[in-house]
């Protein structure tokens, strides 16, 4: 998974009770990144940051939370940590940790009290590294098919997937809380109610996803693979990138080995794909 990227940390905070929490993802010194955000209901931080045209390249950290807007606020302690170990872009004030957030919505599944924050980020960047995967993290209250109504939606969670060709590795961390339903599971292909359809959406989604290369890669080309992740949420998820969806996709790349952009892409596409059909259908 994505933890078999050389020098990538996976972190987690979890509050099952509450049903919500926050996933990290650490990088070594100079990965650089780039996202792109679809769909009508983002909730990010830095995003403008990931533009191939921003002055800072690098990134030392991606913050996956649940909590909506309210639960960017564990990236303030991901900052903290990060700068207590000497991480962050120079400047003559200080290294200024390089911190993007995105957000997806499990207020309505859990207690809307507890969300992560500054906190929880911290704890989630002191229990790096962690394998695990599905309801933990930012994947704890996420759902799925919430277009059927709350009565018809089922659980979500993180899942992974990796694709490689020789030394070159392509992974995949993703945080499923789509309105819409994933491609394959039984219930696919039966019709929603028509209310599903009239807005405004009866729920907020939104599925996180990173995908991480070893490739060395310019932010350019990390722009383009974080597209391509978006192609892989459309091929298994249906409908995709709803007007209830923020679906948000960042691409780092760690740079040890050589790599061709074009080739990245495709590999993330089949991986973010893959990754979002591992869901089990817990029906």
């Amino acid at each position: 998974m994505i933890w078999e990227v050389p020098g990538v940390n996976v972190g987690h905070w979890t509050d099952r009770e509450a049903r919500t929490g926050c996933t990290v993802a650490l990088f070594p010194p100079d990965a650089v990144a780039s996202g792109e955000v679809r769909g009508g209901a983002p909730a990010t931080r830095e995003f403008a940051l990931l533009d191939p045209l921003a002055t800072v390249g690098q990134v030392d950290a991606v913050v996956m939370s649940g909590g909506s807007a309210f639960g960017l606020a564990a990236c303030d302690g991901v900052a903290e940590w990060c700068e207590q170990q000497g991480r962050g872009f120079p400047t003559p004030a200080g290294r200024v940790p390089i911190v993007v957030g995105m957000s997806l919505f499990d207020l309505a599944v859990g207690d809307a009290r507890v969300r992560p924050g500054r906190s929880e980020g911290f704890a989630a960047c002191e229990a790096a590294p962690s394998r695990e995967l599905g309801r933990v993290g930012a994947g704890c209250g996420a759902t799925v098919g919430s277009w059927r109504g709350p009565e018809l939606q089922l659980p979500g969670g993180l899942v992974g997937a990796v694709e490689r060709d020789g030394e070159l590795v392509v992974a995949v961390l993703a945080a499923l809380n789509p309105w819409g339903d994933v491609v394959g599971h039984g219930r696919h292909g039966t019709p929603p109610p028509p209310q599903a359809f009239a807005p405004p959406p009866s729920r907020i989604a939104t599925c996180l996803v990173l995908v991480v290369t070893n490739g060395s890669l310019d932010r350019v080309e990390c722009h383009h693979v974080a597209r391509g992740g978006h192609d892989g949420l459309a091929r298994a998820i249906d409908p995709p990138h709803t007007a209830a969806d923020g679906d948000a996709v960042v691409a780092v790349a760690t740079g040890a080995v050589a790599a061709v952009g074009q080739q990245v892409r495709h590999m993330a596409v089949s991986a973010v794909e893959r990754a979002v059909r591992s869901l089990p259908d817990d029906r």
